[in-house]
């Protein structure tokens, strides 16, 4: 994924973000914090996780499915816009 090493400083400062997310959760665990909050911490996670997802799936449908160069069989800009549309509804 080429694409991936030209975003390679955003998406690591993105597991960054998750990764002091998740250092978060394991001390409030071994604090024995209430429930509630590490539910919400774990849902933080997910999220953020999810956009990650979302964000590289996104730029693979931009550099890989889009341009006709690449991709004799490649979607029109519309319907590849329908598409990340429907990614980023599902990782929601």
């Amino acid at each position: 994924m080429t694409h991936t090493i030209r975003e390679k400083k955003k998406l690591l400062a993105r597991v960054g973000r998750i990764r002091g997310q998740v250092e978060a959760l394991e001390r409030s665990l071994n604090e024995e914090t209430d429930c509630a909050r590490i539910m919400h911490m774990i849902a933080g996670i997910r999220g953020s996780v999810a956009g990650l997802m979302a964000e590289v799936v996104e730029d693979h449908i931009r550099t890989h499915l889009v341009d006709p160069k690449k991709n004799r069989g490649a979607l029109n800009a519309d319907a590849a816009e329908q598409l990340i549309d429907v990614v980023h509804t599902y990782l929601r």
